[in-house]
């Protein structure tokens, strides 16, 4: 049964709603959103957007929000991006693709250095004056979901490096796809971006996307021996780029 929303509400939800057509239908981006964050204790403003991928292609923005109340998304998995400063204008930005770590982000682990580079990607766009970081939400574990990544933490104990655990699950060692994020960074910035990774792959993916990338900016740290072999295994089995001193030496 279709529900009847208020006109006000309508008015002020419409106007933050930004239809990106893909492919295989569209993505619904909200924002942008005032997001206060405490940031090395620090109160740092961001700008929050949210997307969601949908199979329908309508400006009708009543009818997407209808439907959401039927079906869980607290079950399903949404991305998002945090900008700072003129994003959409400045001729000078950096970004950062984040791909979630429940483990990382949330619990602090200090099995991955995925915490650290989330908050120190963030502190580095604010202190850079301009930039976004794009929290990517099916990106947990390389792209082979939390309950796989919980498998291969077990086989890691048993002596595997990451890459052989999740090919041991029958996955490939990397399987995250950048499409949408791209596609939600074209829809906020046509200027040149500089990336914060170690990861040459994000870089190629922006490239082959026609976006112009001005530079790259490195980002190791929170090295420890709880998370040495991981982050040797991240720089010899997967390509990352090391920056001499930073990372992983005996």
């Amino acid at each position: 049964m279709k529900k009847t929303f208020d006109s006000k509400v309508l008015e002020v939800l419409e106007d933050k709603i930004k239809l990106i057509k893909t492919d295989k239908g569209a993505i619904y981006l909200v924002g942008p959103i005032r997001l206060p964050v405490n940031l090395y204790g620090e109160t740092v403003v961001f700008q929050w957007y949210c997307w969601l991928n949908c199979d329908e292609v309508t400006e009708d923005f009543e009818r997407i929000i209808n439907k959401l109340s039927s079906v869980n998304l607290a079950e399903l998995q949404q991305s998002s991006v945090l900008v700072y400063g003129d994003f959409e204008y400045d001729k000078d930005a950096i970004i950062r693709f984040h791909s979630i770590c429940h483990t990382g982000d949330i619990f602090g682990s200090k099995r991955c250095d995925c915490g650290f580079q989330l908050k120190q990607s963030m502190k580095m766009i604010a202190e850079h004056g301009n930039g976004a970081l794009f929290y990517l939400a099916n990106h947990e574990g390389r792209g082979i979901g939390l309950f796989s990544k919980a498998m291969a933490y077990i086989l890691q104990e048993n002596g595997y490096d990451t890459v052989e655990a999740n090919e041991a699950l029958g996955f490939v060692d990397d399987s995250r796809n950048y499409g949408d994020a791209i596609l939600v960074l074209k829809a906020l910035r046509t200027k040149p971006v500089t990336l914060i990774t170690n990861n040459p792959k994000k870089l190629q993916a922006l490239k082959n996307a026609g976006l112009e990338v001005s530079g790259r900016e490195p980002l190791w740290g929170d090295i420890s021996k709880y998370n040495e072999k991981y982050l040797k295994t991240k720089v010899n089995k997967s390509g990352h780029l090391e920056v001499e001193g930073t990372c992983c030496n005996d």
